[in-house]
């Protein structure tokens, strides 16, 4: 009966550890699947770029045009 009880207790330490490593490995092939998609206008801002940069950066791809970037460069200023 010693024999059982020991067996069981090992057994169920190790259904704990591989339930724990399954759910570990499909969180960071979830993390992994998110960082690899396009960058969003709030990753920009969470690198540290400042509202500035991203306007340089609309108007340098051609975004919006010398006017709206002078006027939005004026109300960041």
């Amino acid at each position: 009966m010693g024999f059982n009880s020991f067996g069981f207790g090992f057994g169920g330490i190790f259904m704990i550890l591989f339930w724990g490593l399954i759910i570990w490995a499909i969180v960071v092939l979830i993390g992994r699947g998110n960082c690899e998609h396009g960058r969003s206008s709030h990753d920009r801002l969470s690198r540290g770029n400042s509202a500035l940069d991203i306007l340089k950066e609309r108007y340098a791809k051609g975004d919006i045009s010398k006017e709206e970037f002078e006027e939005k460069k004026k109300d960041l200023i």
